[in-house]
């Protein structure tokens, strides 16, 4: 797998999260399915935007990059995103990245404008196929690089002529740095050979970025770049998608201000990777509150039983209608929709004690939710805290059969500072997170 990394010229957003917390959950299905998974995943660290924000910030454009991709690990740490194989930089690839152009000089298929190389477009027959649009069918816009010296207003740069005060590297053709589209090429190619699996990223790369990619790439190999692509889909603010121009943007350190990172992974999981997932506080806590459900489950079930999960003794039905689900276009909508059947089931076991059931239940359900879905289930809950709890609701349920309410009413509030409360059933009580 290739992944588009993050352009690290600010603090990672709610848009950076939603896709790469889908590839995670990508990746931790391939590695269930018996795969074993190689992933890329870039980091565009040098970069006008970076430039231009390190001289706002007055400060050097490694330095200013460097410490967003610091951020960047920081903040997919907390929402439980596993590293990837290999983060390769553009700064790292600058001498293959030259040999790459130099070959498409050589093709006919790139040529040099005043210190500039650009593609042409019109030379790769394919250019389109991937977001399903002819040249005659498109406009030149603001995703393309508008500029009268070129030949064609759809060809894109492989190399930029330094300008003054900024950083650059000695090419055949002078000072300058890669393009934008060039560096991914070059560092999938390099780490997973000249055809792989998939190629992921955002929606909204599709064009130009992909298109441009899969026409440097297959120009200059005459093979199939990537055999399958995904993209994820917008976030949206209002149903708009969300941009810094728009005023509606939000950084996740801000979001995990008022949300967990556990419950923000749920809630990015909770609709179809390739929709639109509009965010808002309001949703946010819809989020919580069913996380918290799923949570209050597996901490019943740790009080009944008092052991750690065991994965070996699962309910195998209940699993193959989750991964049934997950494998159905990587749906974890629908995933966690069979989760929650079963936290619907495990209710109706805890008032019956059915504690065998209950066991393989719990362990399915941390399987499906922590280890495929990577979304935390865990708890402040330990054997000694449980010991101490169940000792003081034995304890007011023999003051309450003694008709001691003024103990009861101690002992419960008690229970309540451990942040528990009680809630009393047919079967006897049960002590539950009071959040």
């Amino acid at each position: 797998m290739y992944v588009c990394g993050i352009t690290p010229y600010d603090e990672s957003h709610l848009g950076h999260a939603r896709c790469y917390v889908f590839f995670d959950v990508v990746k931790r299905l391939f590695k269930e399915s018996g795969l074993e998974v190689t992933c890329i995943q870039n980091f565009t660290d040098i970069d006008d935007k970076i430039i231009a924000r390190a001289k706002d910030l007055k400060e050097d454009p490694k330095k200013c990059a460097d410490r967003f991709i610091e951020d960047y690990f920081q903040k997919m740490d907390l929402l439980n995103v596993k590293r990837a194989t290999f983060y390769p930089r553009v700064t790292e690839v600058i001498p293959e990245i030259i040999q790459f152009i130099q070959k498409l000089l050589g093709l006919g298929l790139a040529y040099p404008l005043d210190g500039d190389i650009y593609y042409s477009v019109r030379n790769f027959k394919g250019y389109g196929k991937l977001s399903k649009r002819t040249l005659d069918e498109m406009e030149s816009g603001a995703r393309v690089e508008v500029d009268e010296r070129k030949q064609d207003p759809f060809d894109f740069a492989l190399w930029k002529k330094a300008k003054e005060g900024e950083p650059f590297w000695d090419s055949p053709w002078g000072g300058g740095r890669p393009g934008w589209h060039i560096e991914c090429s070059v560092m999938a190619m390099k780490h997973l050979g000249e055809t792989f699996d998939i190629h992921g990223g955002g929606q909204d790369l599709i064009f130009p970025h992909h298109e441009n990619e899969i026409a440097q790439s297959e120009g200059l190999t005459k093979k199939i770049f990537a055999r399958a692509w995904l993209h994820n889909g917008f976030v949206t603010v209002n149903r708009e998608k969300m941009s810094k121009s728009l005023g509606n943007f939000f950084t996740l350190r801000e979001i995990f201000e008022k949300f967990k990172p556990e419950v923000v992974r749920f809630f990015l999981l909770s609709r179809h990777y390739r929709t639109p997932l509009d965010f808002s506080d309001e949703l946010l806590q819809q989020s919580a509150n069913a996380y918290q459900s799923l949570k209050e489950a597996e901490e019943i079930s740790f009080f009944l039983l008092e052991e750690e999960p065991k994965e070996h003794l699962i309910l195998e039905d209940k699993k193959k209608f989750f991964l049934d689900a997950l494998s159905d276009d990587f749906n974890t909508e629908k995933a966690i929709a069979e989760l929650f059947k079963l936290r619907n089931e495990m209710v109706e076991a805890f008032k019956k004690r059915d504690l065998a059931w209950i066991a393989k239940a719990r362990n399915t359900l941390y399987h499906c939710s922590v280890e495929l879905l990577g979304v935390s289930l865990k708890s402040d809950l330990t054997l000694p805290l449980i010991g101490e709890l169940k000792q003081k609701l034995k304890e007011r349920e023999l003051a309450r059969k003694n008709k001691d309410w003024a103990r009861a009413d101690i002992l419960r509030n008690e229970i309540l500072m451990k942040g528990r409360v009680i809630e009393d059933t047919p079967s006897g009580p049960i002590i539950k997170s009071k959040g």
